[in-house]
């Protein structure tokens, strides 16, 4: 079967003395394994990259879960070095990216920092160490060496009735593996809560009549996108839509020619 291509977007990173422009090997495996889509890394260029031919060329965007954090500057928060780390050439390629493939109707899943990226794109705002507040759990990772222990899903959510994820899920109660210490404050324009944890904190967002698939969540699906149904239930629906995005594609070049 064909792998449509699907825009990834990269980490700015200094690691060998160099510069480098990567993503987590887990994002990238549960596109291919969980979507059965060919993913495809953006460098973090920022307005060096024509955003338009390259989401004419790919079916689909997905944002990745990240280190660092969006830049506050860009919501109007405090840029100090506390709420960092920052990546603020990520910021400058992703914000746009994500304005453009909505505009566009391409097909997009926003992870951890993507849904906060998502939410800055369309001016929202975002809150730093949410386990301070009031009433608030702690949604950071448990401080292990284990990276099954810190993916563990034990953290329960809502999915509201009638969202789009109800569509996947069902509505009710699921278990994730949510783990941040960011998350959204003031809901960007034209998005909607999918999923709230059991202290409120906003866990999955979508695009109010998005042309096309258009999802948000805080937490992990791409770590366990093998073995638990949930999470695979996430990546089968975005590859869905890239595919059927990829088709109507197909089905308009034909019809012109």
């Amino acid at each position: 079967m064909q792998q449509p291509l699907v825009a990834v977007s990269s980490d700015v990173r200094q690691f060998d003395n160099y510069t480098w422009h990567a993503a987590p090997q887990q994002y990238l495996e549960a596109a291919v394994a969980g979507a059965g889509v060919f993913p495809l890394l953006v460098p973090s260029f920022g307005d060096r990259l024509d955003l338009d031919e390259l989401l004419s060329s790919v079916d689909g965007v997905m944002l990745t879960g990240s280190k660092s954090n969006v830049h506050p500057s860009l919501y109007g928060g405090d840029p100090s070095e506390a709420n960092g780390p920052y990546d603020p050439a990520r910021d400058a390629t992703t914000l746009p990216l994500v304005r453009k493939a909505l505009e566009r109707g391409v097909p997009l899943l926003a992870i951890c920092r993507g849904i906060q990226e998502l939410n800055v794109a369309l001016g929202g705002t975002l809150g730093t160490e949410i386990q301070e507040r009031e009433g608030s759990l702690d949604h950071r990772a448990p401080v292990s060496d284990n990276q099954d222990e810190r993916f563990a899903i034990h953290q329960t959510i809502s999915i509201k009735p009638g969202s789009c994820l109800a569509g996947v899920f069902g509505a009710g109660e699921i278990k994730v593996n949510s783990l941040h210490r960011q998350g959204i404050d003031r809901l960007g324009s034209k998005l909607q809560i999918e999923a709230l944890a059991t202290d409120g904190t906003i866990e999955a967002v979508s695009v109010k009549d998005a042309r096309a698939f258009a999802i948000g969540v805080q937490w992990h699906p791409e770590y366990w996108v093998k073995s638990d149904s949930n999470s695979a239930k996430i990546f089968k629906a975005f590859g869905d839509a890239v595919r059927l995005h990829a088709a109507a594609k197909a089905g308009a070049r034909a019809a012109a020619e």
